[in-house]
């Protein structure tokens, strides 16, 4: 993925104290419910994201735009966890909260996870290529590890 993207890095805060303690493991389980409002059509993002093991954000919100499948949705809703991820591991790190290694994130679509994770696949669908393009950054950055889950 680093050959696609090669300025890709994580943001690190210029200011922030020394790390200390243990290091924290974040976990994040993304999923969107394509079309689930039957009037507008439009799709719910659910993100939880766990430090070690215990929850501190969970996120339920209604798309802002309405999309044409299942891909699409969740391709969104794993861009809004990629950047609750950015900036929680920027306000942890501000904290002086040593992180270890990337954040795994588990999503259930395997073409979502495929594409976001693998270098050579290519997208099909032009109205999706920022939410993908977002996300395969943040890959290359090496802020979350997509796993199929």
């Amino acid at each position: 993925m680093k050959k696609a993207y090669p300025d890709a890095v994580e943001d690190l805060p210029p200011n922030a104290p020394v790390p200390r303690g243990k290091p924290l493991s974040m976990y994040v389980f993304v999923d969107s419910d394509h079309a689930g409002d039957k009037v507008t059509r439009r799709s719910q993002t659910g993100i939880l994201l766990y430090l070690n093991s215990a929850p501190i954000i969970w996120y339920s919100k209604r798309q802002a735009t309405v999309e044409s499948s299942t891909f699409g949705s969740e391709f969104v809703a794993l861009r809004v966890a990629s950047e609750l991820i950015i900036s929680m591991r920027y306000k942890l790190r501000m904290m002086g909260v040593p992180i270890e290694g990337p954040t795994h994130v588990f999503c259930d679509n395997e073409a979502v996870y495929k594409n976001s994770s693998i270098a050579h696949s290519t997208l099909k669908k032009k109205h999706n290529s920022i939410c993908f393009h977002r996300v395969r950054e943040c890959v290359a950055a090496g802020i979350p590890s997509c796993t199929q889950g």
